[in-house]
Order: C-alpha cells, then structure tokens, then sequence
C-alpha cells in the first residue's frame, strides 16, 4: 500500500480528516504521520528560518524534516493548510519546497475548505499514487506501435492515433454526451489515421469521463488528468529529460505540473473561481460577439493596461467586461485583460504552489488563445513553449501511457 504523508494544518478542525483518509482509501493509499518528538518541534523553526504562531504548523515543519532525515517514512507527501489563513499559506510553500529540494518524493500542495470532500481530492491522491506506482512507465521516453488515446473533458472531447512516436490522426469534438462525444472524436483520429479500430493494439482514457469511456471501450488505460497530461506535454515540447513546467487552463479547472525526467514532482490542481479558468475566456468572446478562437488573436493587438479586470470570481469578471464595454474600452484591450485576468489568477492560485522551471510549457485547448500564453510570459518574464498538439496532450499521454503497458 502506498504511503502518503500528511502534512497538515486544521484538516481535524474543519471536519475533512476523514475525507482526506476516505478519498486515499480509495486509490489504496493509506495516510501516515510521521512521529516527531517535541525537541523536533520546538527547533524545527531554526531549521526553516522561519518563527510561526501555530503550533501546527511548526508539527508540519517537523514532521517534514523527519521524513527527508528518513526517506523510508513515506512514498508520496501531501501538504495541507486552510486558504483561509495567510500564514499557513507561506507555510505551506515552504514545506513544499523544502521537500521538493531535498528529495524525490513526489508532493501535492493543497488548501482546503470546510466543505472539501473525498471526491474533490480523488483524482489528486489518484494522481500521487500513479506517479510513485508507475515512475518506470512515466520515464519513457518513446511510443512504439500503434495506439490512441481518448481525453474525455468537461467541454472538449478529444482522440489521437500514434504509431511509432509520431501522431497520425487527431479527433476534437465538443463534449455533450460523454460516450457519443467519445465516439465521435475516436472516429475521426482513425479516419484520419487511416486505421480500423482493430487494428490499435491499446487505448489508453484520461479525463472527466474517463471511467465512463473506458468501460465503455474496455481501455488498457484509464489515468487521471495530472500525470498523464504531464507526460504527453513533455513528449510534445521534446523536454523529456531534466526539468519543466506545465501549465494547463482547462474548461473548468486548472493545473501546474513541475515535472523533472517525465515525471511529476510536484503539483496542484483546480481554482478559486471559474474566473480563473477557460470558462470566463469564452463568456468573453461572446459578449464580443466573436468566436473563441479568435479571442486570442484579437488579444494581441490590445493593452491590458488599459482595462480594470476583475476575474477572481466569474461573476464579478464579467461585471468589469460589461462596465468596460460601456464606458468605451477597445475589444482588443478587454480581450487581452481578460487574458491577463485569468494568467495573473492561474499565477496567484498555483503557480505559487510549484517550482517554475524553463521550459515552460502551455497545453490544453486555451493554449490555443494566444494572448494568453503571452500574458503568461509577461507575467513570469519567461518564454512560455506551446507545443503542435498542445490541444491534445491528454490524449497524447494516455496513448503513450498505454504503449508502455504494452511493451511491459
């Protein structure tokens, strides 16, 4: 059973100890705290150069420094603090990089609510136990064969055929009955392939729909988003050996990978708001009255400057697009602060919460929107690489993913 160390501070307070327990229950993981004794605790701030008020926090501290002195403690680290409070906050990105720099563990940072569920957490705990369970297979650097993949997505539906470490046949369909979609986009990756379905040797699923569709196709495959997007984004950038960083906005939430040989080291998933998300880019694109793909292009020709945007929560975001409007703003400048909204938010949110190391690599379909890959750069003041492909990196894992599974 796979050992994921609980970093901690509040969960017993807010009621979702249980939660996080339940939901590593149910990717076969257990929780474990490693012990400490209070000599550790009451010097540990030394070791962080750093004085808390929270006794807590100081245990999380102590117990960090346990697990690098004992590696043996655990396979795999959590790191959790309320998003409430500032100071745990500061905490928590210390504990992660301290960890992060002294070992190979793999690591999510997190910050929880009251109301924060087993299945909120489910696919991150999901995504931890794959990373320690299949490094082998994450380190490949190759495809071999014939074989697909489906990303069955929250607005998206997307499919590839690769044969031989190159993709041959793309399918993208909007997601609105999640197995049809995932027909239909399979459909066209091997249409455009020129294969049958017999002939792919595995099919790899990643994706909202992933358990759907892959009983539905009985996939060799069936992974969650992080690890396998990790994967096909670095595949896809040629950035496979030494370190990275994926950024992926999705429809609904968003993710932030460090990743180092193909392999994710540390990561964290979802936002505060759909502000923050695909979402309010395509709320802005039609109160402009113009397609979503062309938003970008016309981000690039406006001043973010030039705008107030307020995107921390959807609602509000669209309020400033509309007063924006109203008062006279040019479409070019409210397009590019609305880029610059949900990068500056993606920055703030989770960034924060990984190493940010070149290349940094941009993937999903918002990629595809250039002003925001550009606000992206201003903002990190480094190049941001989106690769051909990026819209498909999902797919492009799982079917990698599934050629190593196949090879053995």
């Amino acid at each position: 059973m796979i050992r994921i160390a609980e970093l901690a501070c509040g969960p017993e307070y807010s009621g979702i100890q249980k939660e996080i327990e339940r939901a590593a229950e149910k990717v076969g993981a257990k929780i474990v705290y490693p012990e400490v004794s209070l000599e550790d605790i009451l010097n540990v701030e030394k070791k962080f150069g750093v004085k808390v008020a929270s006794g807590d926090l100081n245990l999380a501290m102590a117990r960090a420094v346990r697990i690098i002195e004992n590696p043996d403690l655990a396979d795999a680290v959590i790191v959790m603090t309320c998003f409430r409070c500032a100071e745990a906050a500061i905490i928590r990105s210390e504990i992660r990089k301290f960890i992060h720099e002294k070992s190979r563990l793999p690591v999510l940072s997190y910050s929880f609510t009251e109301r924060t569920t087993a299945e909120t957490l489910f696919t991150r705990m999901e995504a931890l136990v794959t990373t320690v369970k299949f490094r082998g297979l994450l380190a490949r650097e190759s495809q071999k064969g014939l074989t697909a993949g489906i990303d069955s997505g929250s607005t998206t539906t997307k499919s590839v055929v690769m044969k031989n470490n190159q993709v041959i046949g793309t399918g993208w369909v909007p997601t609105i009955e999640v197995i049809q979609s995932a027909e239909d986009a399979y459909d066209a990756a091997l249409s455009a392939a020129g294969v049958n379905r017999a002939d792919i040797q595995g099919l790899g699923v990643t994706g909202y729909g992933r358990f759907l569709v892959g009983k539905h196709f009985d996939a060799k495959l069936v992974q969650e988003e992080i690890t396998v997007n990790a994967k096909g984004a670095v595949f896809l950038a040629n950035a496979q050996k030494g370190s990275a960083t994926v950024i992926d906005i999705g429809g609904m939430d968003n993710k932030a990978i460090a990743v180092h040989d193909g392999i994710p080291g540390g990561f964290t998933m979802g936002g505060i708001c759909a502000g923050a998300s695909g979402r309010f880019l395509e709320l802005t694109a039609r109160r402009l009255g113009i397609d979503i793909t062309d938003l970008g292009k016309l981000a690039l020709k406006g001043n973010y400057e030039n705008v107030s945007m307020n995107s921390y929560c959807i609602v509000f975001g669209t309020q400033s697009l509309v007063n924006s409007l109203s008062m006279g703003c040019k479409p070019e400048d409210v397009a590019m602060a609305a880029c610059h909204s949900v990068a500056e938010q993606v920055y703030e949110q989770q960034l924060q919460e990984v190493e940010v190391k070149e290349p940094v690599i941009m993937v999903g379909g918002t990629s595809l929107i250039e002003g925001l890959p550009k606000a992206m750069e201003s903002l990190l003041n480094i190049n941001v690489i989106v690769p051909r492909y990026a819209q498909f990196v999902g797919a492009v894992g799982a079917s990698l993913l599934v050629s190593g599974l196949l090879e053995g």
